[in-house]
């Protein structure tokens, strides 16, 4: 089934599911692997030789590397300098739809500057390959005797292992592969290989600058017009100007910071003064390490701590630290209660506080198989034509992947599985797909960028428990020129839930952590701490080996919120659709009292009289209706999870000023005057905080659409089943007791409220909306 609202271009196609090619010759697969499609390969181990004869002339230690030959692919080992017995410990899997002969060639060779030489070779049949999959033992290595190439035997031995698996094997992921012909550096290698990343946990840093005592000014004329200069790492936030201007300053202000563990860089506080314009003098500083900073997991008051000032002088050259009677008074904590946000709440992949403690059990694993993709534009030229070194990324809670980097093709096929542990079945799952752009150099500091090929949101609570999809997605960028779609990609996605009952029972919990609802930030300080936490986690994936690269990691998190006229449209005609069903109801009625269809007009007065002289059945039949209304509509419930709807985001038809406005960069790049350009930044600021408010309005109402469309298919259920209880127990129940018990919550004294939403609020809060389905 396709989602009518796109192109035809841009639809989610389901394909086949490859359950039933779960083995391989007579061995069944491991369980772990029991829904990936599977591909065959030849695994070869080089893992030593000994008594290596001395060939060269100079009569010097030799140079060996050793070279395996399956039909026309080849693999080549690292060459061990000055040794006689080397030690490569290296695997080559060839791909079984490469293979095209039925011997393997392992020969020895000593490198040379001008030839290198033959030192003796291995063959080994491919009939007599022995068959394993995991969970078996791996194949022990054996010594061969190396021969020439006429079948004589000469000194020295050689170490193998060889064997037919498939990706599940322990080494597939550090093997070197034919995909992998055309790379030769040890850098480039290394960046074309599979790897898990772990993004850093993040904290919240509250720093609470309350006064400052005995200020030392340079100018003891004038009272010092001070502030407070706090930095962590990139991050650098001010107080204003205290409005106590003497030496005893006053402010009682919060600065937010968003820190990562490990906290390897301290909190630098400095108090300056404003001596002129565009001067600021230091009148002192304090370094705070952050393990001995207190943690705070709820509302506790944390205590105050006066910290004294250190003077720098300069003396002969040497920065001297000088202490003296100036200190500063902070209330400083972690505070571990929060939701750290470092991606759109609207579509995040993991909303649990920072501290552990307050974790909740896992509701399940996710398991996705990211097989191939097909029709991919080539991104770049390589000897004359065009190719790809495409690459995925995978993005759920704090756990990162990254597949392997196929060289040099516009099908690439990955064939991996990875698993998540799903805490909250409201979240998302972003798969990324990019073009490595430094594989050949492996060079990680250049101006090259990996390019974005397209990326696709699911959400958890949209999939079928234990129901195996196999879609393919469309890859939509949006380009200066448009909308544009780079390929397609394969998927397989299952959600195994461990307990039914304890994700039904997430449906009625906030979905933040406790301390944004009792102690909630402002919307700017959301906006900046988000950017900042973005900042965080790409400074620290950048570090991994190898890196996840900045732009990768800002397109996975998705940090915009910048003016876009398409992006305003496509949210005000979100709030238009929602409005139309109500424009619908009303237009009806005008037909109904205006006697334009009489028997429906009859049908109603009929109606309208029953509910006059039986009032107690309105309630009842209302909530009856809307279950059998979701019900019904059970059977046009969506078959995949949704994907990118270029016609709800309104990038089929879009002018090219806007496009060129929407990829413009913030601040501006556009030639003109400063107050031109400062005009024009801020009125994109802007428009850009209204384009969120009416995206927020829009979600309201699609969460209340969704009740009964089963995009959510738990949610559904409980509503359905919900109004079936409401129904019966309305019947039941006299008319004027519901009202009364309705009246008398609403009316309740606010001593008697929670200050955490309602159970309903919180149900309607985790329905899932469209805005995981816009560009």
């Amino acid at each position: 089934m396709t989602d009518t609202s796109s192109d035809d271009d841009f639809t989610v196609e389901e394909t086949k599911s490859h359950l039933d090619e779960g083995k391989i010759g007579k061995y069944k697969l491991s369980n772990t692997y029991d829904y990936l499609q599977r591909k065959q390969y030849l695994y070869v181990s080089v893992v030593k030789a000994k008594n290596l004869v001395v060939n060269d002339f100079s009569g010097s230690c030799c140079d060996p590397y050793a070279e395996v030959w399956v039909g026309r692919c080849k693999g080549t080992t690292r060459h061990i300098e000055k040794s006689s017995n080397p030690e490569w410990n290296q695997v080559f899997a060839f791909a079984r739809d490469h293979i095209q002969a039925n011997m393997i060639d392992i020969t020895v060779k000593d490198k040379d500057a001008k030839k290198d030489d033959f030192m003796g070779c291995v063959l080994y049949d491919l009939c007599v390959v022995p068959k394993r999959a995991p969970p078996d033992s791996p194949v022990a290595p054996q010594w061969y005797r190396l021969e020439n190439r006429k079948g004589k035997k000469l000194k020295g031995e050689l170490m193998l292992a060889v064997w037919w698996g498939i990706q599940a094997d322990e080494v597939f992921p550090e093997a070197w592969h034919t995909d992998d012909a055309s790379v030769w550096e040890a850098n480039a290698l290394a960046n074309s290989r599979s790897k898990v990343y772990l993004s850093p946990k993040l904290w919240y840093l509250r720093v609470n600058v309350i006064e400052a005592q005995d200020l030392i000014p340079h100018d003891r004329t004038r009272f010092p017009e001070v502030f407070v200069k706090a930095v962590l790492g990139h991050q650098t936030l001010c107080t204003k100007i205290s409005s106590n201007i003497s030496i005893n300053p006053l402010w009682n202000e919060d600065l937010m910071f968003v820190a990562a563990e490990p906290f390897d860089e301290p909190l630098i506080l400095s108090i300056e003064d404003k001596f002129a314009p565009n001067h600021n003098e230091v009148l002192g500083t304090c370094s705070i390490r952050l393990q001995d900073v207190d943690r705070r997991l709820d509302c506790k008051a944390i205590n105050t701590r006066w910290f004294y000032l250190e003077k720098n002088d300069i003396d002969e050259g040497e920065k001297k630290e000088v202490k003296f009677a100036s200190r500063i008074h902070l209330r400083i904590c972690l505070e571990g209660g929060y939701h750290v946000v470092d991606e759109s709440t609207d579509h995040s992949s993991d909303l649990r506080p920072t501290s552990k403690h307050l974790w909740r059990n896992s509701i399940g694993v996710l398991e996705v198989g990211i097989l191939s993709a097909h029709g991919l534009l080539p991104m770049k030229t390589k000897e004359g034509r065009g190719t790809t070194d495409a690459f995925c990324v995978a993005k759920y809670g704090r756990k990162w992947v990254r597949t392997r980097t196929i060289v040099d093709s516009l099908t690439p096929k990955w064939n991996e599985r990875y698993t998540w542990e799903v805490f909250d079945p409201c979240t998302y799952i972003i798969i990324g797909v990019f073009d490595l752009s430094h594989l050949q150099s492996g060079d990680r500091d250049g101006e090259a960028i990996d390019s974005r090929m397209g990326k696709v949101r699911i959400r958890v609570a949209n999939l079928e428990i234990d129901r195996v999809y196999t879609p393919s997605y469309p890859l939509l960028v949006m380009h200066p020129s448009g909308v544009k779609k780079m390929g397609e990609i394969m998927l397989e996605v299952r959600f195994k839930c461990s307990s039914f009952l304890n994700m039904m029972h997430m449906y009625s919990q906030p979905l933040l952590p406790k301390m944004h609802y009792t102690q909630p930030l402002t919307v700017t300080e959301i906006y900046s701490l988000r950017h900042r936490a973005m900042m965080s986690v790409s400074i620290r994936l950048g570090r991994a080996d190898p890196p996840l690269r900045k732009e990768v990691v800002e397109y996975m998190l998705d940090d915009s919120y910048t003016w876009s006229m398409r992006v305003s449209k496509a949210n005000f005609f979100r709030i238009m659709s929602f409005l139309s069903s109500y424009v619908a109801f009303g237009k009806w009625f005008i037909e109904i009292y205006s006697w334009k269809n009489p028997v429906s007009t009859i049908i109603i007065h009929i109606l309208f009289f029953i509910a006059v002289l039986y009032p107690t059945l309105i309630l009842p039949s209302s909530f009856l209706y809307l279950s059998l209304l979701g019900i019904w509509n059970y059977r046009y419930r969506p078959t995949y999870p949704p994907h990118m709807n270029t016609r709800l985001s309104h990038a089929d038809n879009v002018h090219p000023d806007e496009l060129d406005e929407e990829c413009d960069t913030f601040p501006t790049s556009l030639p003109g005057g400063y107050i031109l350009k400062m005009r024009y930044d801020r009125l994109r600021s802007i428009s850009g905080r209204l384009q969120t408010l009416a995206g927020d309005l829009a979600t309201q109402g699609e969460r209340i659409q969704s009740l009964l469309s089963w995009r959510d298919p738990a949610a559904t259920t409980v509503f359905v089943v919900f109004c079936l209880i409401a129904a019966f127990v309305l019947y039941a129940t006299p008319f004027y007791v519901v009202i009364v018990q309705i009246g008398l919550s609403v009316l309740r004294h606010p001593r008697f409220r929670s200050k955490l939403p309602s159970v309903p609020l919180n149900f309607i809060r985790r329905l899932p909306t469209r805005t995981g389905s816009m560009l």
